[in-house]
């Protein structure tokens, strides 16, 4: 763990509520979630990432969703900015502006469809980082993006003061004791899979950006916390009593059931843009189910 992690625990990756009437994104919505969030006791939020549809938010609603919560939240939590993207001329940009408003920090995703090859990865979180004044969370999710980090490409961007930590998402805990082996204190580790806080954790991890933690914030904060006061097991144990909800929230792609339950919850309405679209009846009467084992509805 760095000397000044950007935070500990648990960061909620966010999602972005849309008014079902103007499909414009609903701030009435957004200012109850981030009290609320802030209120259970999340340590960060990461507004306009993946589960926040950061990818089809137009470039004026993106900027003005960063400039709101920045001024929502109100110092209370750091706020960590979407600001990746395939265009390493548009991911600076927008992360230069990210910094003006107020930003904490930037979680910076690889790029997608043009991909890149570690070299080209190197060359790109540079150049952004260099762009920057807040601190970089480099984000993996080859699932996704269809590349992957490789250990010895982190400990390249190690030593740049601006890349601070690693949201890693590629779900191999072989290949993060090896990067966690490499880089070791100078690089702040999270977990970027529900499935995976606590292993993560035990492997010197500061935390878990979650989506889990937009139903459950305390309960997720509680893994966290549990850790790191010592108390391994009751952080293991609450782990896997929250599995079956976090294999729930993933049974569609990420943020299709966590909005439903968010929607069935009273948070926000049950809207996403395309080429998402709402969750399948089946999947939703199992999630819903859960919703209220967990006494979440």
């Amino acid at each position: 763990m760095t000397q000044h992690p950007i935070f500990q625990g648990v960061a909620t990756a966010l999602i972005t509520p849309f008014d079902a009437q103007t499909g414009g994104v609903d701030y009435a919505a957004a200012c109850r979630l981030i009290d609320w969030q802030i209120e259970c006791g999340v340590n960060a939020l990461v507004i306009a990432g993946t589960t926040g549809e950061g990818s089809t938010l137009s470039d004026e609603e993106h900027r003005e969703l960063l400039r709101f919560s920045v001024e929502r939240v109100a110092g209370r939590v750091p706020v960590i900015a979407g600001t990746g993207s395939n265009d390493t001329a548009y991911a600076i940009d927008l992360t230069r502006y990210a910094c003006r408003v107020g930003c904490d920090a930037m979680l910076v995703v690889t790029p997608y469809y043009n991909k890149a090859t570690q070299k080209g990865l190197i060359r790109m979180f540079t150049a952004i980082a260099d762009a920057s004044t807040k601190p970089i969370i480099l984000y993996n999710v080859p699932s996704r993006t269809g590349v992957d980090i490789k250990p010895q490409t982190y400990l390249a961007l190690a030593g740049h003061p601006m890349i601070r930590g690693i949201k890693e998402a590629n779900g191999n805990i072989s290949s993060v004791v090896e990067t966690a082996s490499l880089v070791g204190d100078s690089l702040d580790l999270y977990s970027g899979n529900d499935d995976q806080i606590v292993p993560i954790l035990a492997m010197g991890g500061s935390g878990v950006i979650s989506v889990l933690s937009n139903v459950l914030p305390r309960e997720t904060a509680e893994i966290c916390s549990r850790w790191f006061s010592g108390d391994a097991e009751g952080s293991r144990a609450l782990q896997c009593r929250l599995l079956p909800l976090i294999q729930a929230l993933f049974c569609e792609v990420n943020p299709i059931p966590v909005k439903a339950a968010m929607a069935a919850m009273g948070f926000c309405e049950d809207v996403l843009r395309l080429p998402l679209t709402p969750l399948e009846p089946e999947h939703r009467q199992t999630l819903l189910a859960l919703l209220r084992e967990y006494k979440v509805i």
